[in-house]
């Protein structure tokens, strides 16, 4: 199975922005279609965004349409998550993974998940 790594996260306040990154396998980049999770505290692990690489198409959770950005570079291997006007909300572990659309919800394609990043926003 392919190892995805993920690194940027930190602690901005309210309005802040941060860029999210993803890098792993060429094995994992393979896979049409890539996404963005997140897990708060004490919460069920959540979809955020995903990419479809061969459409160029992206799709987001309704919570960050407008703030956040996914992006990629299949060459490279990597996959971003721009976020801008962050909230407290916002707050969580955050995770890639090769993800798939069963009906109209993405999910994560791959039960192998990498140690995530982690985002705190403060009020």
């Amino acid at each position: 199975q392919a190892q995805l790594v993920e690194s940027g996260g930190g602690v901005v306040q309210g309005g802040g922005s941060l860029r999210l990154s993803c890098t792993g396998s060429g094995r994992a980049f393979s896979h049409y279609a890539m996404g963005w999770f997140r897990q708060a505290p004490g919460k069920e692990r959540e979809f955020v965004a995903a990419i479809r690489w061969s459409r160029a198409e992206t799709h987001y959770h309704e919570s960050v349409t407008g703030r956040f950005t996914i992006s990629g570079d299949i060459a490279k291997n990597t996959m971003y998550l721009q976020m801008t006007n962050l909230k407290p909300e916002d707050t969580a572990v955050y995770y890639c993974n090769q993800v798939d659309l069963y009906g109209r919800k993405w999910l994560p394609d791959s039960d192998r998940w990498g140690e995530g990043t982690q985002v705190t926003v403060s009020s």
